[in-house]
């Protein structure tokens, strides 16, 4: 009996480090190496579409409290708010971010547009950079159902091109919108300016509602790619609907 009962406390100790073993590599690969972030909006259509998983790494730019996973970063002293980087963002990088402005704070994921130095300016929904214009080209015009409204919208697709050469595509549904016509913003140190690719159906950085300048200690991590979707949307005759996705660089 006694043999029976240490042969049951053993395997019981067995299973708690197992359990215990599996945590720790859990906590360690979401707080230093990867974690996956859900599309819940249409802002950063079409490069992504709502209900992509996204894989974000953190070790990308370095880390803060908002790298941790479960909150806890957010019980460590208020006193502590720096930021361990090796590496800043980038002009074309995706980030998610905390916008620590909205109540309760959350995290959004969006385009970095502008560096610290860069004058951003929006005329008649032309990006101006520097005071030049960012280059776009005219793909083709599409018309979807929008998330959750479910209307039919249309949107010209372009193709934009940033100072270095990253290009990515864009929405644009006109040049008449609320955040069509902004600026000139000098981006201050310390911070990055950021859009949504669906230019007009984007609470960004232009937005007073917005995030506005996000410091680079609220940055998570650079998303890398959409690890998997489900198709969120009807086929019908003459509507754009993006099909099912695996493992798709952005």
């Amino acid at each position: 009996m006694k043999r029976l009962a240490g042969r049951a406390a053993s395997e019981i100790v067995e299973t708690v480090r197992f359990v215990a073993g599996v945590a720790a590599v859990w906590l360690g690969l979401v707080t230093f190496g990867f974690a996956a972030f859900h599309i819940p909006s249409e802002s950063m259509q079409p490069s992504l579409e709502v209900g992509d998983r996204v894989l974000v790494s953190k070790w990308a730019y370095g880390y803060s409290v908002h790298s941790l996973p479960l909150g806890i970063g957010y019980m460590l002293p208020d006193n502590w708010n720096g930021r361990l980087a090796w590496h800043d963002p980038q002009r074309g990088d995706v980030v998610v971010f905390r916008d620590e402005r909205q109540s309760p704070p959350r995290n959004l994921i969006k385009r970095v547009i502008g560096i610290e130095g860069d004058v951003i300016e929006m005329r008649q929904g032309q990006l101006y950079l520097n005071g030049e214009p960012v280059p776009r080209e005219l793909i083709e015009v599409r018309s979807y159902r929008d998330h959750p409204r479910d209307n039919i919208v249309t949107a010209t697709l372009f193709e934009e091109t940033l100072p270095g050469g990253r290009d990515h595509p864009i929405y644009e549904r006109g040049d008449n919108y609320q955040l069509d016509s902004y600026g000139p913003v000098t981006i201050l140190p310390g911070t990055v300016f950021v859009m949504g690719d669906n230019r007009d159906a984007s609470n960004d950085s232009r937005a007073s509602n917005g995030p506005g300048l996000v410091p680079l200690e609220n940055v998570v991590g650079r998303a890398e790619t959409v690890l998997f979707t489900f198709e969120r949307c009807r086929r019908e005759d003459g509507l754009y609907c993006p099909r099912g996705r695996v493992w798709r660089g952005l």
